[in-house]
């Protein structure tokens, strides 16, 4: 997995996902550290295999989560996203876990459609957040 890392970065950066105060390599590193089973990559097994998607889910004995949903935007449309959710949902089921929580860009609407065409519904809740750790500084 350690050595996928340039090739999941660069995925997310292609897909929008990477943000100035998240840096992906200390992202990956905690993930790798906790859960990593959980980290999970797509890769398009034609001749020059390269990863395609990504998903980050975890546990933590009361809800699941999914974070870096990525699938190349080059490839998209094809089935990708839906097999990797379909992987992080059976792993996450067979740890037990009852629901599955994730937080979305209110301003990305394909993820959005995309999630509520897999059975995902907009909870009522606020999401908040407190950073620990300044990844940017």
């Amino acid at each position: 997995m350690e050595a996928d890392e340039p090739q999941v970065i660069d995925l997310w950066q292609r897909s929008g996902l990477a943000r100035p105060w998240n840096d992906p390599r200390k992202d990956i590193a905690r993930k790798l550290r906790v859960q990593r089973d959980l980290f999970l990559v797509g890769v398009d097994g034609g001749p020059d295999a390269r990863i395609v998607g990504s998903v980050m889910a975890g546990y933590e004995g009361h809800r699941g989560w999914i974070n870096y949903l990525a699938v190349d935007p080059e490839r998209r449309r094809r089935g990708f996203a839906r097999v990797l959710m379909a992987a992080a949902e059976e792993r996450l089921r067979a740890l037990g876990c009852p629901k599955i929580n994730l937080q979305i860009r209110n301003d990305n609407a394909d993820a959005i459609a995309f999630y509520r065409r897999i059975g995902f519904a907009e909870d009522a809740s606020v999401s908040m957040g407190k950073r620990l750790e300044r990844d940017d500084g």
